[in-house]
């Protein structure tokens, strides 16, 4: 029993150091500001750097208007590249059924929006004829599975659907 509460002590100091107190102090401060546009603090906090002679809040909870700022934490993941301005038909989409069958990417019961976009060009006609599939359901297309009809969507939401998943063709 003594063993293993050694082990486990040893394991959390090694955890508890992994990070300097000016690393926690900066992802606190992070954190913080980014729930509550504001620093909030109970009881002493960890001084950030080399701030010994700073005081410490001795209030239950002091709130700073301005954020402490420890030094730039440096992460290794990449920034993503903007995303387009975001069409009315995604909007559609996120809110119907759709998402039930189909995928940006991947083939689920339907196929996936991709697949869709690299087979139809993106003209009128096709997006008329989509569109109409979309409202009256189909089959024979992608295989055995009958795409289910949606007559209570208009033709105007359908086809701004149809627009969105063709632009994402490569």
């Amino acid at each position: 029993m003594k063993k293993t509460l050694l082990f486990l002590s040893c394991v959390a100091l090694a955890w508890a150091s992994c990070h300097s107190p000016e690393e926690r102090a900066a992802m606190k401060a992070s954190a913080d500001s980014a729930a509550h546009g504001k620093i909030e603090t109970t009881g002493p906090s960890e001084p950030a750097g080399d701030t010994a002679a700073a005081p410490k809040p001795d209030t239950a909870t002091a709130v700073s208007a301005e954020p402490k700022v420890g030094p730039p934490v440096v992460t290794a993941t990449e920034t993503p590249a903007p995303k387009p301005e975001k069409l009315a038909g995604e909007g559609l989409i996120q809110k119907s059924d759709c998402l039930a069958c189909h995928n940006v990417s991947k083939k689920i019961v339907g196929p996936a929006y991709k697949a869709v976009a690299a087979k139809y060009e993106a003209n009128d006609a096709n997006i008329e004829a989509l569109a109409e599939k979309i409202i009256n359901g189909g089959a024979g297309v992608w295989g055995a599975v009958p795409m289910s009809p949606h007559p209570a969507l208009s033709k105007t939401d359908a086809k701004e659907m149809v627009k969105y998943i063709l632009s994402l063709k490569k």
